[in-house]
């Protein structure tokens, strides 16, 4: 008998993709050596997209476009209502995509295969970062985790992460539970890297690009490359924006009877003194290491908006 391909659902949060979005629906339906289903929430768009991923659906047995629910305003609201409303006991794995990505094709392979070799929960990737140019670059997110690593960065892009249904399942319950609250977290990705860590399931981050990741003017987050993308970074810390998502994420997934959440949540100044000690324990990558004991100290010598 023919051995039975995992069944993925794959969940799609769309916005004015038609640029896009063919393309990338394309590269999803061709995964090699798995049975996928694939899930569109679309935000309320200008450019057709909703016509044109119904009439899509129409001829796709395998494909389904969840009724409008609104105005999301950014892509993290949708994929949690995608998380809320989407049925998940009939699959083996979860998987998040972008509406503007291009999937290799044994994307979801490999991934599964990792999982299981690495006896793993969650699953995500380096990527190839590529502009309408040409040119190409190969973000890497694979460094080592360490112990709090997921209260302050996600584990690479979103549209890279593979989750076990029993993953899924306590992620849906979380997501549930704290739906209110959960809408005012702007990063998908962190929020879902946070939850599972914190929560103490496994999490295998492949050093093999499994996607190619197209930057455009319009994208929501893109490639963290360049002197642009550090001023960009210092100033949504500086505004207070990073602070407070920390706070919020942690307050989520976190008891303050953990002894690092209890000692710097409130990141009053001394708080982060405190805190820029375990640099090495809060970031990935040796130069965020860096960056991250200099913003704490320079955010409490100098001040910033700590919302």
């Amino acid at each position: 008998m023919p051995v039975e391909e995992p069944k993925v659902a794959v969940l799609l949060a769309a916005f004015n993709g038609m640029h896009w979005i063919a393309e990338q629906l394309d590269s999803i339906l061709i995964q090699h050596a798995v049975d996928v289903t694939l899930y569109i929430s679309i935000d309320p768009s200008t450019d057709g997209t909703e016509n044109w991923c119904a009439a899509f659906a129409s001829k796709h047995s395998n494909v389904t476009v969840l009724p409008c629910a609104g105005r999301f305003g950014g892509a993290s609201r949708n994929f949690f209502r995608l998380i809320r409303d989407v049925g998940i006991e009939q699959y083996d794995f979860i998987a998040l995509a972008d509406q503007d990505d291009i999937w290799y094709p044994d994307k979801l392979q490999r991934a599964i295969e990792s999982l299981g070799r690495h006896r793993a929960d969650a699953y995500s990737s380096n990527v190839t970062a590529f502009w309408p140019e040409g040119r190409t670059v190969l973000l890497d997110k694979a460094q080592p985790q360490v112990k709090w690593d997921y209260l302050f960065e996600a584990a690479g892009p979103g549209c890279t992460y593979v989750l076990s249904k029993q993953l899924a399942r306590s992620l849906k319950a979380a997501i549930f539970k704290n739906w209110q609250l959960i809408q005012k977290v702007s990063l998908h990705d962190w929020y879902f890297y946070a939850f599972a860590r914190s929560q103490g399931y496994r999490w295998h981050i492949d050093p093999v690009p499994s996607m190619l990741y197209r930057q455009h003017e319009r994208n929501q987050v893109g490639a963290n490359t360049g002197l642009n993308a550090l001023i960009a970074r210092y100033k949504t810390i500086h505004d207070g924006w990073w602070f407070h998502q920390v706070q919020l994420i942690a307050g989520l997934v976190i008891q303050e009877t953990k002894p690092l959440f209890h000692g710097w949540v409130k990141l009053r100044r001394t708080q982060l003194m405190r805190l820029s000690f375990s640099a090495w324990q809060c970031r990935r990558r040796v130069r965020d290491k860096i960056f991250f004991f200099i913003i704490c100290w320079a955010t409490a010598l100098m001040g910033g908006r700590l919302r």
